[in-house]
């Protein structure tokens, strides 16, 4: 049993935000259908490097969804998506504000075909605002939240800002995105009412910003200007620590764990410096266990793929094999919360273009051979064939 399995999304998004939010939902048991043009999606084509013609961040971000390409440029491809969103719980989609409008497929059209179809609209600004009808992505809405400065901050207190690594002003706002629309059908199956969901990439940021935010309200200055005058104490454990092979980060200063090193170092104090002296010579693994022997949260500085090899990582199987028509298999994260009742799963990799759109055509709109032929012939859809 999955939780969303008998919950049916249809989808609209590309590049990171939109993908990771359809696939978490996948992830939950939602049979997603991502609808892409006969060219695919620009998502296809990066960030990332291409990978047999397909951008490695599209094969991590769209696992686990079925595919199908309409021309929504032509009135038939526009018809059949209308089709599908009668058979649809959820729309999705991150198309700049008004895209979806213009093409008569925005919320107050939809839910006259569907009347509690739940419509989630992901942007970088929000369907409303000054800023609305902006362009933006992961960096755009990281600067403006205040994450950039901080970042750079966070290196040394007279540095420059810095773009922080990962889009996470992509894959946040995508977790919230999700969460959002799950709890929109809680709200349904109470009510039997479904709704129109506005998530986007500021809004989200500069709520994970929410401690500098509060912070600067009640102090009338800027956390980072406070922390400069205050400095860190010397013996305050925290830090990236240059090591043999690498770098450790070291994450806090327990009074437990302090008093227990100078005890059994036979020290009267511990500070960084001491702590680096100490670690210097040893490699990631050897720091991290000496660390940890004293109960100081820290941990190996990695390079992602380093995780593979992680004996934490392995044991909780974090990494799992998917299959994929052109790919053999790839690994990629597990869904990264564990349900006793009920776990996510992401069976499969990602989707290649139009590979489910005869599926979808046949079992889902019910339809025949000959209309599916009509379809292709007249480049409505694109159907794949290994």
């Amino acid at each position: 049993m999955k939780i969303l399995e008998d919950i049916k999304v249809l989808d609209f998004t590309h590049v990171w935000f939109g993908p990771y939010c359809t696939m978490m939902l996948a992830g939950l048991g939602a049979d997603v259908i991502t609808v892409e043009p006969p060219w695919g999606n620009i998502g296809r084509l990066g960030p990332g490097e291409l990978y047999k013609g397909t951008s490695s961040s599209f094969m991590a971000l769209n696992c686990g969804k079925k595919g199908i390409a309409i021309d929504m440029k032509k009135p038939e491809g526009i018809a059949l998506v209308k089709e599908l969103v009668k058979e649809s719980d959820i729309v999705v989609q991150n198309f700049a504000t008004g895209a979806m409008e213009r093409l008569g497929l925005g919320y107050e059209e939809l839910k006259k075909i569907k009347p509690d179809i739940i419509y989630a609209a992901l942007s970088g600004f929000g369907q409303y605002g000054p800023y609305s009808k902006y362009g933006s992505y992961a960096a755009v809405a990281e600067a403006i939240s205040g994450h950039t400065y901080a970042t750079g901050k966070g290196i040394d207190i007279d540095h420059p800002p810095v773009a922080m690594a990962g889009a996470q002003g992509d894959i946040g706002p995508g977790v919230f995105a999700a969460f959002s629309i799950v709890a929109a059908i809680r709200h349904r199956d109470k009510t039997g009412k479904g709704q129109m969901i506005d998530v986007n990439q500021v809004d989200t940021m500069v709520s994970f910003n929410a401690c500098e935010t509060v912070a600067y309200d009640l102090f009338k200055e800027s956390p980072i200007a406070r922390r400069k005058r205050r400095g860190r104490p010397p013996s305050e454990l925290w830090g990236i620590v240059k090591v043999k092979d690498g770098w450790v980060q070291i994450a806090g200063s327990r009074p437990k764990a302090v008093e227990e090193m100078k005890a059994r170092l036979g020290v009267e104090e511990v500070t960084l410096d001491f702590v680096k002296e100490k670690l210097s010579t040893m490699t990631r693994k050897e720091a991290f266990e000496w660390l940890v022997g004293f109960d100081v949260p820290s941990a190996p500085i990695y390079e992602a793929y380093e995780g593979f090899d992680d004996p934490h990582l392995k044991a909780r199987k974090t990494f799992v094999e998917v299959p994929h028509p052109v790919a053999g298999t790839y690994r990629i994260p597990k869904f990264p919360a564990e349900f006793s009742e009920t776990p996510g799963e992401i069976k499969t990799g990602a989707i290649v273009l139009g590979q489910h759109t005869e599926e979808v055509l046949r079992e889902v709109l019910k339809k025949t051979p000959k209309q599916i032929e009509e379809l292709e012939q007249n480049g409505v859809v694109t159907i794949w064939r290994p």
